[in-house]
């Protein structure tokens, strides 16, 4: 059962409808699914610190799917990229650090946004996407593609979650098919894993949308997808998977029992003076919106652990508090330290190695004591952070 005190956080949260985590499930099967959210390079190196105590106690070797969702989706197309490359030696990967954490935390020292958008607005023919996509595959993906993940007989299923602007439903990137449920899938996909990731990560509004150029006779004919037909087969336009999905959750929740939620995602800011004109209103105004969603989300996904007879698993969140987990940890993490790192502005902006290392320090801290409450199994609490200088 989910401590009482993490659904006390979010009960102030005004709730409206717009996905059900608290009905009977069905299809459900055995198996563990992670899911990484969104929240720009503090979400993607929060999750690092996840990944490697998932890694530590064994669990990592043991998921069944990653699903993810804008910066999630940076660290877990790492992830993917190299999972059959990862040497397993009982159950923990002795080089995750070499060929994930690293050349993630190399990208997170680089500025890509502003220059992506400058880029964009000032050369005739190249998209702000394009210039993330041209700089994930410089730093990260080169010339991969979705045929570069791992089958289900390799390793966990990758999901890279992005959102269909035409249908207002989920894209779903993968290696055996990416697949919009009104519009239909594509098998085999041969998509770069840098255009996967950017359409994922393509945060609106300035790095959204990311256009996609599609054959109609790749799609499987479908006759209950209903908008298999140009031009939402031909000219697919892409945003954030966090707008529809802020936690990854859709396709992991409908498929397996375990579910464990890394959230990394931020939190609108009080604004005593809000803009009247009407861009930056109408900016402030999305905002809000989003930031029901998120609350929306965050709220449901509790309420299920509580009450749900169909998952068990465990969340921990970049704004939670070691006090809200019963098994607590000996590792130093007070709280104004890692609400600082909470604040840290959702932007594809450098951040400096000590940072990095607090909040993979965060990361790893607040997985282990929610693992360890939640989702208990015979390990070690650990006794000092990854990183020299705590959060």
């Amino acid at each position: 059962m989910i401590n009482p005190a993490i659904v006390k956080t979010l009960e102030t949260h005004q709730l409206v409808s717009v996905v059900d985590l608290n009905t009977d499930a069905t299809g459900i099967e055995p198996g563990i699914a992670l899911c990484l959210s969104g929240g720009g390079y503090r979400a993607m190196v929060f999750h690092l610190g996840a990944l490697m105590r998932l890694n530590e106690i064994g669990l990592l070797h043991k998921l069944n799917r990653i699903s993810s969702v804008s910066g999630g989706s940076i660290t877990a197309g790492q992830l993917g990229l190299n999972w059959r490359l990862l040497q397993f030696q009982n159950g923990v990967a002795q080089n995750l650090t070499q060929l994930v954490i690293d050349p993630v935390r190399d990208l997170a020292e680089r500025t890509i946004d502003v220059g992506s958008i400058i880029g964009g607005i000032l050369r005739p023919g190249v998209s702000i996407s394009d210039n993330i996509v041209k700089a994930y595959r410089k730093y990260l993906y080169g010339d991969a593609t979705l045929q570069d993940f791992p089958s289900d007989d390799e390793g966990p299923r990758f999901v890279i979650n992005a959102t269909n602007v035409q249908s207002g439903a989920l894209w779903r990137f993968s290696k055996p098919f990416m697949a919009d449920y009104r519009v239909g899938r594509i098998l085999n996909p041969q998509t770069p894993l840098a255009i996967a990731v950017a359409a994922s990560s393509a945060f609106p509004p300035v790095l959204s949308p990311r256009l996609m150029t599609l054959d109609q006779k790749d799609f499987v004919p479908d006759p209950g997808a209903p908008l298999q037909k140009p031009p939402f087969t031909t000219q697919v336009v892409l945003s954030d998977g966090g707008v529809y999905d802020n936690l990854g959750l859709e396709t992991a929740w409908k498929r397996y029992r375990s579910i464990l939620v890394s959230d990394g995602g931020g939190k609108m800011p009080p604004d005593p003076k809000p803009k009247r004109d009407w861009g930056r209103h109408a900016y402030r105004i999305n905002d809000i919106i989003d930031n029901q969603v998120r609350s929306l989300r965050k709220r449901q996904l509790i309420n299920a652990f509580k009450t749900a007879k169909d998952h068990d698993g465990t969340y921990w969140g970049i704004r939670s508090h070691l006090k809200d987990y019963s098994a607590g940890t000996s590792l130093n993490c007070p709280n104004d330290k890692t609400l600082e790192l909470a604040n840290t502005p959702t932007r594809l902006k450098r951040l400096e190695p000590p940072y990095q290392n607090r909040l993979i320090n965060w990361g790893y801290a607040i997985c282990s004591a929610a693992i360890e409450t939640h989702f208990p199994g015979p390990m070690k609490a650990p006794i000092q952070f990854p990183y020299p200088g705590g959060v």
